[in-house]
């Protein structure tokens, strides 16, 4: 089912740039929207029963686009949802969404783990590094991993560079032992 998440993500992408749209604020209209939906029971029971008329969950929608101020594209993409039952998906496609943008706008997800709290200037750093050795714009996570004892491990998708005093010690056990 991730193809049903990732073909409404890369469409709704493709309006957020074809249209010029705040993707911050599409992807948080859309966060809104999702949150909503899975705390409110009633809500679910509405606009997941066949039995209500599909232009009744879209005025209940409108209601709710209009009150939280999101903008007509989301409410859109959240129309033709309920009325392809897809809205279960909407988690899933907001983190495809979030994905594809990265993409498209050039960014990099990277998390980062080390053995110690990192100050700002070595976060800086850090980050102007893995910038200049993806060639993207970096957006960073971070964790605490006493187990490294010093350094960092970064991990960009399935790419694991790995700089940890941890590491450095198991390859030179490997060199040693081979």
């Amino acid at each position: 089912m991730a193809s049903v998440a990732s073909t409404y993500a890369r469409a709704f992408a493709d309006v957020v740039f074809d249209a010029k749209l705040d993707a911050v604020r599409a992807i948080s209209g859309l966060q809104q929207i999702a949150k909503l939906f899975a705390e409110s029971l009633e809500l679910r029971r509405v606009w997941e029963n066949p039995a209500v008329p599909a232009d009744q969950k879209r005025k209940l929608l409108d209601v709710i686009v209009q009150r939280d101020g999101i903008d007509r594209p989301v409410r859109n993409l959240v129309a033709v949802l309920i009325d392809h039952r897809r809205l279960p998906f909407l988690p899933r496609i907001v983190d495809q969404l979030e994905k594809e943008l990265d993409f498209r706008l050039g960014f990099t997800e990277a998390q980062i783990s080390s053995a110690r709290e990192l100050g700002d200037a070595e976060k800086r750093a850090l980050e102007a590094q893995i910038a200049k050795t993806t060639g993207k714009k970096v957006r960073a996570s971070y964790g605490l991993d006493a187990s490294l004892l010093g350094g960092a491990v970064v991990r960009i998708g399935s790419t694991i560079y790995d700089g940890s005093v941890k590491g450095q010690l198991e390859r030179i056990k490997e060199a040693i032992s081979s």
